[in-house]
Order: C-alpha cells, then sequence, then structure tokens
C-alpha cells in the first residue's frame, strides 16, 4: 500500500487558493544567465561519500539548468571523463582541477581555487 504524505512539497510548488482574482506569479521564467565575466566558480577537490575516488566540483554557477548542463557536457568532454550537473554544482570525475580551470578562465570566468 502506498505511503500517503501531505506536504506541500508534494504539490510541485503549487498553491491552491480559493480566491477568484488569484493570480499566479511565476519569476521563473525571467531568470538569464548572467555573462561568463559576471560569474564567479570555486574550483573544489573532493572525495567524500565517493568511495575514496576524486572528484572535481565547480560551485558556484548562477543561471539556467540548461546553461549548466551545457557546461558540464563541454567540461566533461574537455577531459575525457564522466560527471554529472545539478543544484548549480559541476561535478567531474577525476582530479582534473587545473585542466578545468585553464579551460574556464580562457572562456571569461573567474575562478578560484579552494582547497589543498
Amino acid at each position: 500500500m502506498a505511503k500517503r504524505s501531505n506536504s506541500l512539497e508534494d504539490l510541485g510548488g503549487f498553491v491552491f487558493s480559493t480566491n477568484k482574482d488569484f493570480e499566479y506569479d511565476n519569476n521563473d521564467e525571467g531568470t538569464e544567465t548572467p555573462a561568463n565575466g559576471e560569474q564567479r566558480l570555486e574550483a573544489h577537490l573532493d572525495k567524500k561519500n565517493r568511495g575514496g575516488k576524486v572528484a572535481t566540483v565547480i560551485k558556484g554557477f548562477e543561471g539556467t539548468d540548461d546553461d549548466l548542463k551545457a557546461l558540464a557536457k563541454q567540461l566533461k568532454t574537455l577531459c575525457g571523463v564522466g560527471g554529472s550537473a545539478k543544484d548549480g554544482e559541476i561535478i567531474i570525475q577525476g582530479n582534473f582541477r587545473d585542466k578545468v580551470m585553464d579551460h574556464l578562465t580562457k572562456q571569461g570566468y573567474k575562478v578560484k581555487r579552494v582547497g589543498g
């Protein structure tokens, strides 16, 4: 038997109103990706919760999910490895921090090396 939940999160972010004049204002449509020079990214090395394997994590991306995924695909192709992109973070499998930082700097991003 399925478990029922009465959480507002289960509604997908929608709010129901009995007010017949209520208008839903969706501000998400206007978000655009800032120019590369305005982005401040951080390059991390991470091996927590990864079975001891190292991953390069790029944090701080602001913009649409499509632009984030396009940049992630570009970086994964550059390094020849797998990875993922979600929640404003790009995860590249392996230690490619310097290579990724050089590539992002050439594209105009401001990249800061964080950690050892």
